[in-house]
């Protein structure tokens, strides 16, 4: 499903998830990404997989293969790929779990109340269609 690409899933309703996803499109020089909302078929089924439910999910999930990362560590790894300058994002992973994982936590709770929820499902541009399944 992925030819060997990472899979970012998200939310498309939240309109901080769907920016993020917009700037990773834009950013990715390399095409390393794919991209798949919670709200499609795709995302569903591997949120799903990974014991979130995609009604009511709390996280980002990047899943590569058979392993998944989530929370801040989804996060990071999404800016870490995306090459320089946004590697110097890496650096966080010396911060421990125990602190910034709650923080994300708390931001993907609040994510409708802090930026707002879109009315549909946010589109990619044509060109980019290929990338998001």
């Amino acid at each position: 499903m992925t030819d060997g690409h990472p899979i970012i899933l998200f939310d498309a309703e939240c309109v901080l998830c769907s920016a993020n996803a917009q700037f990773i499109l834009r950013h990715d020089r390399a095409r390393r990404f794919r991209l798949a909302a919670m709200q499609g078929e795709v995302g569903a089924a591997l949120f799903r997989r990974h014991g979130i439910d995609p009604a009511d999910p709390d996280t980002i999930i990047v899943v590569d293969g058979d392993h998944a990362l989530r929370d801040s560590d989804a996060v990071i790894a999404i800016y870490a790929g995306l090459g320089w300058p946004w590697r110097v994002a890496a650096g966080a992973r010396i911060v421990p779990h125990a602190l910034r994982d709650p923080v994300y936590r708390w931001v993907a709770r609040h994510r409708y109340q802090l930026f707002g929820k879109r009315a549909t499902c946010w589109l990619p541009h044509p060109e980019d269609a290929d990338r998001v399944l």
